[in-house]
């Protein structure tokens, strides 16, 4: 699927050689074209996709919204959705179009980055002593000695029933 942005009669779509301003049937077109390239070059370099149905939707607005009402006419059960991994100022100033998707469609939503993102920061692997030590106590134990320190007490979760809480906070004055 592709969100174009409307300019009257013309819509702006971002294609592999860069935004392009077309008209509507244009850029379905080329939109249709780009992907059966792509099942193309998929199929020569994997073999045969075993596709049913594949359709190649083009709307105009709204990324995030469109996307989400696609899924919502067509039903979906799933939505996949690729992201740059912006984050910091980049990502503040031009949103999260996954993001909003997560919050707006009916299904579920699996969000697909990049591997490799240029300046993300830098998570550290897992600790092998606290792998070893979940492993042999079957999970009771979840840190290392040296890690146990650190993450301190064990995290406690309460529950209470929302008619419980309901009730409680209705006797707050």
């Amino acid at each position: 699927m592709n969100v174009a942005q409307g300019y009257g009669p013309l819509v702006a779509i971002e294609v592999p050689t860069g935004p392009e301003t077309l008209s509507l049937d244009e850029a379905a077109t080329t939109l249709r074209k780009y992907v059966e390239e792509r099942v193309q070059a998929h199929e020569a370099k994997h073999g045969k996709l075993d596709l049913a149905h594949l359709v190649a939707h083009l709307r105009v607005g709204s990324p995030a919204h469109e996307i989400a009402q696609l899924a919502t006419d067509l039903e979906a059960e799933q939505v996949i959705v690729g992201t740059h991994g912006r984050r910091g100022i980049s990502r503040l100033l031009l949103g999260s179009v996954a993001e909003a998707i997560v919050r707006l469609a009916p299904c579920s939503v699996e969000v697909v980055r990049p591997r490799h993102v240029p300046n993300e920061p830098k998570i550290e692997p897992a600790c092998p002593v606290c792998i070893e030590t979940r492993q042999s106590s079957g999970g009771k134990q979840l840190w290392c000695p040296q890690h146990s320190e650190k993450h301190g007490r064990p995290h406690t979760y309460h529950y209470r029933s929302r008619a419980w809480s309901a009730t409680r906070h209705s006797e707050i004055p």
